[in-house]
């Protein structure tokens, strides 16, 4: 989980760099929050803790080839860094939901719910950008009903 927020920050930042929206600076900095809030319950409970400090260099392959593929595809043009970003927030609602399912941790429970909340957020910062673009975003990996939950 860790990796995937980092994943998040790295790829927003080089959007941020490439294209210099500032919703991509300033959804990576609450990547890093993130990225620090995991880094605690590491901590902890005394795990390995995956993190390499350089951007877009990730100790899990199936990542680094994520990273690679959705930042190529985001410096495509400015929208589709944003679909990118939109993808981004989707995939994390749906893969922390799946971390929560398979615990009872309390701790853990608190801090996964807080980061969907988050991810909720920022997809709907994205679908916002896109709309002032008069562009409709179209859920890449949630259900209709609950991307229109989300954004409503």
């Amino acid at each position: 989980m860790r990796e995937e927020e980092k994943l998040a920050r790295d790829v927003y930042l080089t959007f941020y760099e490439e294209w210099g929206l500032t919703i991509f600076d300033r959804i990576a900095n609450s990547e890093q929050r993130h990225t620090d809030v995991i880094k605690n319950l590491i901590d902890k409970y005394g795990l390995d803790d995956p993190y390499r400090d350089a951007i877009g260099s990730f100790t899990n392959d199936e990542l680094q080839s994520l990273y690679d593929s959705l930042v190529a595809r985001g410096r495509e043009s400015p929208t589709e860094a944003l679909i990118v970003g939109g993808l981004i927030e989707e995939t994390d609602i749906v893969d922390i939901q799946d971390f929560i399912d398979q615990t009872d941790n309390d701790d853990i429970i608190t801090v996964y719910s807080n980061l969907i909340e988050s991810s909720e957020n920022h997809l709907s910062a994205f679908v916002d950008v896109l709309a002032k673009r008069d562009i409709d975003y179209e859920p890449q990996v949630l259900s209709q009903e609950t991307y229109d939950r989300i954004v409503a």
